[in-house]
């Protein structure tokens, strides 16, 4: 599985961290790395510069084989909350869509 992470010119993404969203993505999406090819997350402050609540946004897009991509998008107060919402609703999303398939 590919993940790519993209950011708007607002989020500066550091080695540590990126390396820390791999494991993490690596971690909850685990039961599905056979079928994942691709996972892209695009990390954007919606506000810049100025304070906002929820305006860290966090979309993730998972491509499974077969499959049309699975896009989630989650708003939240820290990036890092935006990241956990969103993985959390793209393996809810990811396990319905398997099941959907299975039962056709």
């Amino acid at each position: 599985m590919i993940i790519q992470i993209n950011t708007d010119n607002h989020i500066t993404v550091h080695e540590a961290f990126e390396a820390e969203l791999d494991a993490l993505i690596n971690d909850k999406l685990s039961r599905f790395s056979k079928q994942l090819t691709r996972v892209e997350v695009h990390l954007s402050d919606e506000n810049g510069d100025k304070e906002g609540s929820q305006d860290k946004r966090c979309l993730m897009e998972a491509r499974m084989e077969g499959m049309a991509p699975i896009v989630v998008t989650e708003k939240q107060d820290t990036i890092m909350q935006a990241i956990n919402v969103a993985l959390d609703t793209l393996k809810a999303t990811l396990t319905s869509a398997k099941e959907k398939a299975r039962n056709y």
